[in-house]
């Protein structure tokens, strides 16, 4: 009765043990058709085009003929990917160390604002602004001409109040009227002049509405006698408006021009220097006697500055890394906040109680606790910063391309640009992939080790 009994409860038991083995056997299947679809995306978007580079990065430009390595040996022979490569190295240690240091120290002063809130959100709001916006946005910024370019109007106006400008940088002597042209742009009187003379310097080339303003007619100054130990003169624009007038002649409605500088030179050295008044007269008092020539020094017709050269070859890179700048320093700012709201108070608060000081802390304790998050935030700024073609594609003009090419542009360039050498193109794909390779890896190295 007792083994009956044994014999018929065993079948249910082994029965019951099939069923719950049936689901765990469906459960990779399950997910492996969950993850398919992305496997065979991503087969598709970056497998296959690594693998197809690799391949092709060995044909030459037509894709008919093996050529080996040759399209390597050749990457690092053509000088042009050779200023690539110095760029992008260029691009790889500057911007990814100025973004972290700058996240950094935005993140702890941040946390020292009343509006933290507002102040991370517009340090954030240019991230929404796509790389190709901000490009055009900084082409138009960097302009050279200071009525388009804000940064050149800036550096003018600065210019401007502590140098100053000519107001007669169009001006010029007739030829014939008296005056000679010296090698630096400046003029002279032709003949000599003494202590008692008058002269009238008539100059052209200055347009009645470009004058500056209380700008009085100069004919009443060139009438007046000068004393016999002093020496007089005018300088007056030799135009009459509407016509008529003689040249050389200071006519009744010709007008004087002020504010420029007039020297009395004798013997190769400046006697005296003075500024024309308002209706262009001036006076020399004092001159010992002998023969003098007048000069209007070559800083009366300078042309005005122009400003900066941002996006010439010496500082087209400088510039381009400084619109990145201004893109991902608040990503820079966020990831490191919010590794600084994880820090232990007690900590920070205990060296304030021994009498640390706010920068003891920072750079004892904040910077030290802050190293993995520094460490991945300066990681993935590496990985950004080799692929960047957007901004130097966009920035950089046309005459300079080659002195900002970075090697995605160049890859670009080399393959569809006009080199339409895509053989050569894909090697340089590849070596941008080898490149980058390391950087990820140690990044999800990161990543996995913090998980644990």
């Amino acid at each position: 009765m007792t083994a009956t009994l044994v014999t018929d409860a065993s079948p249910p038991a082994a029965a019951g043990a099939g069923k719950t083995r049936r689901p765990r056997r469906r459960g990779p299947v399950v997910a492996l058709l969950f993850v398919l679809p992305a496997l065979l995306l991503l087969g598709a978007l970056v497998v296959y085009p690594v693998l197809f580079s690799v391949g092709r990065s060995f044909f030459d430009a037509s894709g008919t003929r093996f050529v080996g390595g040759g399209n390597y040996t050749e990457m690092f022979r053509d000088p042009a990917t050779l200023k690539a490569v110095r760029n992008t190295a260029i691009w790889v240690v500057v911007a990814p160390a100025l973004l972290t240091g700058l996240g950094l120290i935005l993140a702890v002063l941040v946390e020292k604002v009343r509006w933290a809130t507002a102040f991370k959100l517009l340090l954030f709001m240019p991230m929404a602004v796509s790389f190709l916006a901000a490009g055009i946005i900084f082409r138009l910024a960097y302009d050279e001409d200071p009525d388009k370019g804000v940064l050149n109007a800036a550096v003018v106006s600065v210019h401007d109040v502590f140098q100053g400008t000519s107001s007669y940088p169009t001006a010029r002597a007739r030829d014939g009227q008296g005056m000679t042209k010296e090698a630096d742009g400046a003029y002279r009187t032709t003949a000599n002049v003494s202590p008692g003379d008058t002269v009238a310097l008539g100059l052209v080339g200055v347009l009645p509405g470009d004058l500056p303003d209380g700008a009085r007619p100069a004919h009443g100054a060139a009438s007046r006698e000068a004393g016999p130990d002093e020496l007089r003169g005018v300088v007056y624009l030799d135009f009459t408006p509407g016509g008529g007038g003689e040249q050389g002649r200071v006519d009744r409605q010709e007008s004087g021009l002020p504010e420029m500088t007039v020297e009395a030179v004798r013997d190769g050295r400046t006697a005296g220097t003075t500024t024309t008044a308002s209706d262009g007269s001036f006076h020399f008092a004092g001159l010992e006697p002998g023969s003098y020539a007048v000069r209007l020094p070559a800083a009366n017709f300078a042309p005005p500055y122009e400003g900066i050269s941002w996006l010439g070859p010496a500082l087209v890179t400088p510039a381009i890394i400084g619109a990145y700048l201004w893109i991902w320093t608040g990503f820079a700012m966020v990831l490191i906040g919010a590794g600084l709201s994880t820090l232990p108070r007690d900590a920070l608060e205990a060296a304030r109680m021994d009498g640390a000081n706010e920068w003891q802390i920072f750079r004892r304790i904040t910077v030290p606790l802050l190293a993995p998050v520094l460490t991945v935030v300066f990681v993935t700024l590496v990985i950004n910063v080799m692929k960047v073609f957007d901004l130097v594609y966009i920035i950089a003009p046309g005459p300079v391309q080659e002195d900002a090419t970075v090697l995605a542009t160049q890859m670009w360039l080399v393959s569809f640009g006009g080199g339409n050498d895509q053989g050569l193109g894909s090697a340089l794909g590849v070596l941008l992939l080898l490149l980058v390779i390391p950087a990820m890896v140690f990044n999800v190295r990161r990543f996995r080790s913090s998980q644990r």
